[in-house]
């Protein structure tokens, strides 16, 4: 007998829909799994068996076969264990095809009959073509959160078996809902001093513009960026979406429920590049920039990290997404982040202060050819960040809290929602042409500047990009004028430690 069971797969953050296929009939007692499986696929072969007569039914005395289909794509992990126990029972006469009709079948299963989580249940739910989906209990809070076929959590194959069979009921076991967890953001008002680069910050929040901090250590760097996703507003049902799928594939806990705040990543300098842009597997797992889709990617040390690493960021902030080819495997992942990076100026750390900077000069040159150009270039704001004075550290009156410029971003990203695109930083071309027009006095001023060599060709479009945050900030309509080009130019300016390396 023949049974056809549906289940999925995950490659990269995306789910594909796979067909178990099994036959049952006369032959040498065996089971062969075909359709390129991997090594934990293949190894299915033990577990099913032992976890069908854990269950209560005899394992039959013929041959099996078991295709997963599209046989050409590669099938990674054990996600597909119980979609093959349940195509062993319907081909067997164990089951038949109307008892197991319009159900798809997630989860691993153990050698006692446990059905078991696997990573990726929401791109997995997302990706089963069927009506209802049978996955473990603990994978069940995951799994609702997606809008599509019914979740039918299960514990193990034996109980599955027996309700199938009409002898039970569907259980009714209880998960705990994932609720999206409230948590107390860190708030800028705890920031004393530093106007400049809250002011960039706001400007990066508002626009969705890539930040460079470059400044002597205990300036506050990391303070500041820390307290850039508290002004970023919730994600849309689409972007929670895809932030959840990427979290899912990664393996990653969603006790918060549905991703709806901008995540935070901050990976270590020594992060290789497979863990900062992902595969390195053949489930070409998300790397840490996919990790921070639609949020906040923060770069500690920038120039500590390998050239090679930080070179491979730069198609992905152009394009928003990592294109993964290997010999045998492809996968697109998501990478749409808000980059912000904090260096200091020498590996001492003082070359800020007019002869402080111990450094010897060629060890200065090797630390500044650690940023190539084209990558400092894809920064539109370029800020030093100074040490705050005394006063205001021991009395200084504290900023506006992290709620009201927050306000204030939401506004502007508002204006550029209506232009079409979530953010100022993704208006291209001819929309940049229609939205962010020049005053006579601002152009002058732009070819100014170009024609000094100040400025590249992507560097102009990023400015005028800049100018239109400042002006949807101040609410402002109209032609851009030469204040919000200055400014902007003011906030891309050459910093310490970085100057000749970019224009």
């Amino acid at each position: 007998m023949l049974a056809s069971i549906p289940s999925a797969i995950v490659l990269g953050v995306d789910g594909y829909p796979v067909t178990v296929e099994v036959h049952v009939g006369v032959g040498l007692p065996g089971l062969t799994i075909v359709g390129l499986p991997d090594a934990a696929c293949r190894e299915a072969r033990d577990r099913v068996r032992a976890a069908v007569m854990a269950a209560g039914v005899a394992w039959p005395s013929k041959k099996i076969t078991i295709n997963l289909a599209p046989s050409g794509t590669r099938k990674m992990g054990s996600g597909l264990d119980l979609a093959m126990a349940m195509g062993v029972l319907v081909a067997n006469g164990d089951l038949t095809g109307e008892q197991a009709h319009g159900l798809g079948f997630l989860g691993e299963l153990g050698l006692d009959g446990t059905v078991r989580a696997v990573p990726g249940i929401v791109p997995l739910v997302d990706a089963v073509e069927c009506e209802a989906v049978v996955v473990p209990v603990s994978a069940a809070a995951d799994a609702v959160l997606v809008e599509g076929p019914k979740v039918r959590p299960i514990k193990t194959l034996g109980e599955l078996f027996r309700v199938l069979k009409g002898d039970e009921p569907w259980p009714d076991h209880e998960f705990v809902p994932r609720l999206p967890r409230v948590e107390a953001g860190l708030d800028l008002a705890d920031v004393r001093g530093q106007p400049v680069v809250r002011r960039a910050l706001e400007v990066a929040a508002a626009g969705a513009h890539h930040l460079l901090m470059v400044g002597p250590p205990g300036a506050g760097k990391t303070m500041l960026a820390s307290r850039l996703p508290g002004l970023l507003p919730d994600l849309g049902r689409e972007e929670a979406m895809e932030a959840t799928r990427v979290h899912s594939a990664a393996g990653r806990s969603l006790h918060g429920g549905l991703v709806t705040r901008p995540p935070f990543r901050a990976p270590h300098h020594t992060a290789t590049m497979v863990a900062l842009v992902g595969g390195g597997t053949e489930a070409m797992r998300p790397g840490e920039v996919s990790l921070a889709h639609a949020g906040v990617l923060f770069l500690d040390e920038l120039a500590e990290f390998a050239p090679t690493v930080l070179d491979a960021l730069r198609q992905p902030l152009e394009e928003g997404v990592i294109r993964i080819s290997r010999a045998k495997f492809a996968a697109r992942l998501p990478a749409r982040v808000l980059l912000v990076a904090a260096m200091n100026p020498c590996p001492c750390g003082e070359a800020a202060r007019p002869g402080a900077c111990r450094c010897p000069e060629g060890l200065l040159s090797r630390y500044r050819r650690r940023l190539s150009g084209p990558l400092l270039d894809r920064f539109d704001l370029r800020i030093d960040v100074l040490l705050p004075e005394v006063d205001q550290l021991l009395g200084g009156e504290p900023g506006e809290p992290s709620a009201v410029v927050a306000a204030r971003v939401r506004v502007a990203r508002d204006r550029a929602v209506l232009r079409g695109v979530r953010a100022n930083a993704f208006l291209t071309g001819p929309a940049l042409e229609r939205w962010a027009p020049l005053a006579p006095d601002a152009r002058d001023l732009l070819a100014t500047v170009l024609r000094t060599g100040r400025l590249s060709a992507r560097g102009l479009a990023r400015i005028r990009r800049v100018a239109l945050t400042l002006a949807d900030l101040a609410g402002y309509e109209g032609p851009l004028t030469a204040g919000q080009v200055g400014t902007a130019l003011q906030l891309r300016a050459d910093v310490a430690g970085v100057q000749g390396v970019a224009a």
